[in-house]
């Protein structure tokens, strides 16, 4: 399972650049039975390996744009040692439906604008590009709190606010996950927030994953590749939303069943 796992969510990294945390997450917690801590930790050095796979591809054939990647990582990466440091101080109790559920919402239809032109505003970045440190942040505190959907919005955002080609955001956006991946994977490393048997599992089947979704990005037309992009963020967000439902309503019943125990005592 965890092979499978790992082989699917790998092809939809090396292919759109999502996926790395929105859908990785659920799977450990729902489908392998890990602690949120553990899960955010395993899920952010599962991504960064693979990203860093993936990367080599993109930058070769200088698909990114360094302007916009040094200004969102200068304010993501401030934001990833917040969303961290929070996510040590709460423990297990993160990853709050809640806001899962919100990020979902607010994923999901941020990503319908790409079927969307008239919302579309292809000039922002360009004539706007001091405000991206300040919309990088909270993708960088979410992202440090629970690896989960943040990447994504980044993406989302370059594909529909940007001047870039779809192969360009993809690229970017993959050198963006890769650093973000790779400090906070070193945070939750040091905080022994981390299966390694998971992990080893997963990238048996992210490896060869990661490779065949770049090669199917360098096949697939710019425009196809777009839709691409924006239906896996489509369902990355309906992800995050029916994985905080679920937590919800068993948090629910937990808190009913202490009540009632108590009650009885």
């Amino acid at each position: 399972m965890n092979f499978v796992i790992g082989f699917l969510i790998a092809v939809a990294v090396g292919m759109t650049g999502i996926g790395g945390g929105s859908f990785t997450v659920p799977a450990l917690i729902l489908m392998v039975g890990l602690t949120a801590g553990e899960a955010v930790g395993t899920a952010f050095v599962f991504a960064g390996i693979v990203r860093l796979i993936a990367a080599p591809f993109y930058l070769m054939g200088k698909h990114f744009n360094a302007r916009y990647l040094w200004l969102l990582l200068g304010g993501a990466i401030p934001g990833l040692l917040i969303g961290t440091f929070f996510l040590r101080l709460v423990g297990r109790e993160a990853g709050n439906p809640v806001v899962v559920i919100l990020l979902g919402i607010l994923l999901a239809l941020s990503s319908s604008i790409t079927f969307a032109p008239l919302l579309q505003n292809r000039d922002f970045a360009r004539k706007n590009s001091r405000w991206l440190p300040w919309l990088a942040l909270p993708i960088g505190i979410e992202s440090g709190f629970s690896s989960a959907g943040a990447g994504a919005l980044g993406t989302v955002l370059m594909l529909n606010y940007s001047e870039m080609t779809p192969p360009q955001v993809v690229g970017t956006d993959l050198v963006f996950g890769l650093v973000l991946a790779v400090i906070g994977a070193a945070f939750h490393w040091k905080f022994g927030a981390m299966n390694s048997s998971v992990l080893v599992q997963l990238l048996a089947g992210g490896i060869p994953g990661v490779l065949l979704g770049c090669g199917l990005a360098r096949v697939v037309p710019a425009r196809r590749l777009k839709t691409i992009v924006a239906a896996v963020a489509i369902f990355a967000g309906l992800q995050l939303i029916w994985n905080g439902a679920i937590t919800l309503r068993a948090n629910r019943a937990a808190a009913q069943s202490t009540r009632v125990a108590h009650d009885f005592r």
